[in-house]
């Protein structure tokens, strides 16, 4: 066994050397691959001096912010036009749900030239006025109940004062000449009131 072993360290040495030769072989074909790859990066990619750096990130940054204004630009004036298409087509809607009432004042008008009856011209006006009181709900309109309120600035103008008929009706309103609406909750008119004094 002993001498087994010394027989195969004396083979070592040329399988080391065989081996050696390979491993250097391989290392300097690295090395000049490396060298290779190296050189054409020189070659393609000149190195940029601070200044010509600094020169590229502002060209770059110019060119950010011309998009950007650009795109800005471009935005303000769309919608510049919807809002004015909004503006000219506002009411449309109402003024659309508003034609079936016209309607029916045009047929009460003919009603009345050959009417002897005023009766029935009467209900027929009343119909078409409680027809246009409910489409105008339905668009949030509501009258302001403001007879015998306390009179409050932000929903009543008072256009006059006059005595008051009892105490109790001081700083109240005692007439109403024109009524006031409000509009999803907003007052669009304030009530034309006359006030106890």
């Amino acid at each position: 066994m002993f001498s087994k072993k010394k027989n195969i360290t004396k083979e070592d040495p040329t399988v080391e050397n065989n081996n050696e030769v390979k491993t250097e072989e391989r290392a300097e074909n690295v090395e000049n691959a490396e060298r290779a790859e190296d050189a054409a990066a020189e070659e393609t990619v000149p190195e940029l001096s601070v200044e010509e750096k600094l020169q590229r990130e502002n060209a770059a940054l110019n060119d950010k912010y011309l998009r950007l204004f650009a795109e800005f630009d471009n935005f303000k004036r769309r919608t510049q036009k919807e809002r004015t298409e909004l503006l000219q087509t506002a009411g449309k809607d109402v003024i659309v749900s508003l034609l079936p009432v016209l309607d029916d004042f045009d047929r009460a008008n003919k009603a009345i030239e050959s009417a002897t009856d005023i009766n029935p011209i009467r209900e027929g006006i009343s119909l078409v006025h409680s027809k246009l009181k409910n489409l105008l709900a339905q668009k949030g309109l509501k009258e302001m109940e403001s007879i015998n309120t306390p009179f409050d600035t932000d929903h009543h103008e008072a256009i006059t004062k006059i005595p008051a008929p009892n105490e109790e009706m001081k700083g109240k309103v005692i007439d109403e000449l024109e009524k006031g609406y409000t509009l999803n909750d907003k007052v669009i008119r304030f009530a034309k009131v006359v006030v106890g004094s």
